[in-house]
């Protein structure tokens, strides 16, 4: 083997991570379960991943903007109507959404049926916001919009009070 080509094989000092169906965090807020398939433990924290299912007519978060970490949906099925700004868009099955930091956005889904998409957080610190606000439900407090935006502030990220 050359030299070439032995600097060019696989690290096995590092673990692969696989998370099957089923497997992986489960993180509950009200009508939104989300299932964490990388936390960014596996990544050196550059990256987390998660699948989201969203009921019917579930409303998103307050619109807001990250500052440091930029965030991408993958719609894997139904509709999730995207808010940036003042302009909406509805993303359909197999629809890519990038948000990069400092853009105003928030999502939900206005329809009938559930809607699944794959969120991708670089770096990772969003994911710790998703479980501040499951303990914020299970503590017995409502999930109004000043929780959420208590939990945003904490990451890097504040509301775009000026938009809808």
């Amino acid at each position: 083997m050359t030299e070439e080509a032995k600097t060019s094989e696989p690290q096995t000092d590092r673990a692969v991570s696989v998370v099957g169906p089923g497997d992986g965090e489960t993180i509950v807020l009200g009508t939104t379960h989300m299932r964490v398939l990388e936390d960014g433990s596996h990544t050196g924290h550059r990256l987390a991943i998660a699948e989201s299912v969203l009921a019917p007519h579930t409303q998103g978060p307050p619109q807001h903007r990250h500052a440091r970490h930029d965030e991408g949906f993958y719609i894997l099925s139904g509709t999730v109507r995207f808010t940036v700004g003042d302009e909406d868009y509805d993303a359909t099955t197999g629809t890519f959404v990038m948000v990069p930091p400092g853009t105003p956005h928030t999502f939900a889904n206005p329809t009938d049926q559930p809607a699944v998409m794959l969120s991708t957080f670089t770096p990772d610190l969003y994911v710790q916001y998703f479980r501040d606000l499951q303990e914020v439900l299970a503590g017995g407090r409502p999930l109004t919009p000043q929780a959420n935006i208590d939990a945003m502030s904490r990451y890097a990220t504040e509301p775009d009070t000026g938009l809808a």
